[in-house]
């Protein structure tokens, strides 16, 4: 797990961890400041929304990259 930094969250009442790189953190963190929320809230409302399936480290990786609010210049 060279370069991944793992979190853990709670999410359905069940706790789960993601590890996933640095710079996709610091994405996740400016978009749940953007938008208000705590990364938590971030993390939970992303895993509602995925597609079945699919793995939450690969949603939280697509919408760090697919958000405009937090895309650097």
């Amino acid at each position: 797990m060279n370069g991944l930094v793992k979190r853990s969250f709670s999410l359905g009442g069940h706790r789960t961890s993601v590890a996933l790189e640095t710079e996709f953190w610091a994405v996740l963190l400016r978009l749940a400041d953007v938008r208000g929320q705590t990364l938590s809230a971030l993390v939970t409302a992303a895993d509602a929304a995925r597609e079945p399936g699919r793995p939450l480290a690969s949603t939280l990786r697509v919408l760090a990259l697919s958000d405009d609010s937090v895309k650097q210049t």
